[in-house]
């Protein structure tokens, strides 16, 4: 008869412990689906869900560990959005690693005979997302994650394996872009066409491509589905990568002018320095826009600006960018000694390769405008192949002909 007690009390206990942790584990997947299906998750809820899966962790078996750190890092990784906090990143970064360390006990699950459950590539991707939202560059996780991806897992569904492995893409695509990689950019990009992204790209090949017209409509749709998407995107939109708008209006205005159209570029150049004062190079490009529509003295005034601009976002004064845009301002003013002095100046110090043709280009052609058509002409000829399409290369040619009469 004791032994008969003793055995009813143990089951009973076991039978509490039982209910006690399917509560836990119920919660913990309520908690999670909370916020895994909103758009916008509240803080109330993440923060819900995070200690949910904490308590989780804290009772489940070995072979559940991996759908739980999965939910924990998603939960996080949602806390760090709103945040927008890189050591919250990294945290959900770790806790995607653990689940993929915990995956092989996973595989316990399987039938008998049947293959292995693989890694989700939505796994991967989210693990490289987090480390690129906290600052690092992550582009082999990602890649790994987006060459032959693999959403046939029940970690997670397979759409929403998709949509993080899209973000993963969107990454690679605008790394390439960064980098200058524009056929690479627009291979990883052209799927992503509600992202604004694909738009982008485009846009940047007819740009590389001499047709503006093109490049300036594809930026306007580019910038258009941005505005909709941010400030304030969805979760899973905000996991890719987050344009700069205004940088991306000033190119637009650049776009704008080489099509022919000044007006459009002064008015896209306004909106894009009035959002960031600081974009020296939006400023130089309102400057030529107002000199291409015969606005002298106001083109002469954003010369100016553009100068004091990059001189205020340099260190020590050290900026090749400010020295080129003064330089110009004082070729303006046929002030042509002190033009190439601001030239060579610019050629001294960092600049991009871009602005560093520009400014040799500008330094011979003062020299052949202050009267040096014998020494100066044929550098000036042999620069006007490397230069930007913002550089005046008909006024130079047409400077260069009367100077010697037979400049081609």
């Amino acid at each position: 008869m004791r032994v008969l007690l003793i055995t009813f009390c143990v089951s009973l206990t076991l039978c509490a412990t039982d209910e006690r942790q399917l509560a836990i584990m119920l919660k913990a997947q309520s908690d999670f689906e909370r916020v895994q299906l909103s758009a916008k998750p509240t803080l109330a809820d993440i923060e819900n869900c995070q200690q949910s899966q904490a308590a989780a962790l804290a009772v489940t078996p070995p072979e559940e560990l991996a759908l739980l750190h999965f939910r924990k890092g998603w939960c996080m990784l949602a806390g760090a959005v709103a945040a927008e906090s890189n050591s919250q990143f990294l945290a959900a970064a770790a806790e995607f690693d653990q689940a993929r360390a915990a995956w092989p006990a996973r595989l316990g699950k399987n039938a008998k005979n049947a293959p292995p459950e693989p890694v989700p590539s939505g796994l991967r991707a989210l693990t490289g997302i987090s480390r690129m939202l906290a600052g690092s560059d992550s582009r082999a996780e990602l890649a790994d994650a987006v060459d032959q991806p693999a959403c046939n897992s029940t970690l997670m569904t397979a759409e929403f394996c998709r949509q993080t492995v899209d973000s993963g893409r969107q990454w690679l695509g605008w790394i390439a872009l960064r980098e200058g990689r524009v056929d690479d950019a627009a291979r990883m990009l052209t799927a992503s066409s509600d992202s604004g992204w694909s738009q982008w790209v485009q846009g940047r090949r007819s740009f590389d491509a001499g047709s503006y017209r093109d490049a300036a409509a594809n930026y306007t749709r580019a910038i258009e589905i941005w505005r909709s998407i941010w400030p304030q995107p969805s979760l899973l939109r905000a996991l890719g990568p987050r344009p700069n708008v205004p940088v991306a209006q000033a190119d637009l205005g650049g776009a704008q002018l080489l099509a022919g159209d000044a007006a459009a570029a002064i008015r896209t150049l306004d909106i894009s320095i009035k959002a960031d004062p600081s974009n020296a190079h939006a400023i130089f490009l309102r400057a030529r826009a107002k000199e291409t529509a015969g606005q002298k003295d106001a083109a002469l005034a954003d010369y100016n600006l553009a100068s004091r601009t990059a001189f205020a976002a340099a260190q020590d004064l050290a900026s090749g960018e400010a020295h080129l845009y003064r330089g110009i301002l004082y070729y303006r003013r046929k002030d042509f000694a002190h033009a190439e002095d601001e030239f060579s100046n610019a050629l001294n110090f960092e600049v991009t390769p871009a602005l560093r043709q520009d400014a040799s280009a500008w330094r011979h052609l003062s020299a052949v405008a202050a009267g040096s058509c014998a020494a100066a002409r044929e550098f000036l000829d042999g620069s006007l192949a490397r230069v930007s399409p913002f550089f005046p290369k008909q006024e130079a040619r047409s400077l260069a002909a009367a100077c010697s009469g037979s400049f081609q």
